[in-house]
């Protein structure tokens, strides 16, 4: 099979089942595990906005005039604090106003160990598990990216905003008591959430007492021992015993691959 890469599609059960997109197909993952892969790059990439053929994409699959042009590849997406719609420099409002001021979850989860983050409403439990977070907890529900973004840098002062992907591959994380995690940050952030909210009108900002944590399990046979990265510009195939699948890596005897890196890196596919 060949076609362009995607991320990879997923799907909250007793173990998150995968599918990996080239082209226009779907392959179902979960079922390779202990099996022979391989994915040969073929050496073109398209841009996964205007589609133009590139010699190396940005962003994840950019190329470099939509990388620079386009609101969705702005710093304020990573940050969404620094947001240019609120500051009045957005290059694309129309594309702020449908994406930016949508409901948003502040959220705890355990990846790495535990961690602050925000997502689209809509994208739960997708964001938790594109970072193989092996928890998670809702505790925020807000009107707009730029309100998580202030909530989400007053509670990273107390406790982490990044995943470590390497530590995150290496072996099943232990749980954490996300509830109590919740409860230390709000008696901590306190004075700060009060003037956030009082920025805001009155229910945008909403607390969420109530929610229960959620569980992700992975398919994994075996944890890899080293990490080993494989990187298609510099070793175009990468074959191996599919062995597990995490957050957006496939786990191979061989080394460990991040789909979401390649998108647009056309393949050849084989099992």
């Amino acid at each position: 099979m060949q076609g362009n890469l995607h991320k990879m599609y997923t799907q909250l059960d007793t173990v998150v089942q995968y599918e990996l997109p080239i082209g226009n197909e779907r392959i179902p993952l979960n079922a390779l595990i202990g099996k022979s892969i391989k994915l040969r790059f073929t050496g073109q990439i398209l841009c996964i906005h205007c589609q133009r053929s590139i010699k190396k994409s940005f962003s994840q699959g950019y190329c470099y005039p939509c990388f620079t042009s386009l609101a969705q590849c702005d710093m304020c997406i990573m940050k969404p604090e620094t947001c240019h719609y609120e500051a009045g420099t957005c290059r694309e409002p129309g594309w702020g106003e449908k994406f930016c001021f949508q409901p948003h979850i502040v959220y705890l989860a355990n990846s790495s160990g535990v961690k602050v983050g925000i997502t689209r409403q809509t994208q739960t439990p997708t964001r938790w598990i594109d970072q193989g977070a092996v928890q998670a907890l809702p505790i925020f529900k807000v009107q707009s990216r730029f309100q998580s973004g202030l909530i989400e840098v007053a509670f990273a002062k107390h406790v982490s905003d990044k995943t470590s992907w390497q530590q995150m591959l290496k072996s099943h994380v232990q749980a954490i008591d996300l509830f109590e995690k919740r409860d230390n940050l709000m008696e901590q952030c306190q004075a700060e959430l009060t003037v956030i909210a009082e920025r805001f009108a009155v229910n945008d900002i909403t607390p969420l007492f109530n929610e229960s944590i959620v569980d992700i399990h992975y398919p994994i046979d075996t944890y890899p021992k080293k990490i080993t990265s494989f990187n298609f510009d510099k070793n175009p195939v990468v074959s191996g015993v599919l062995q597990g699948i995490k957050g957006q890596y496939l786990l191979l005897d061989t080394g460990v691959i991040n789909i979401r890196k390649y998108t647009g890196y056309e393949v050849e596919f084989s099992a």
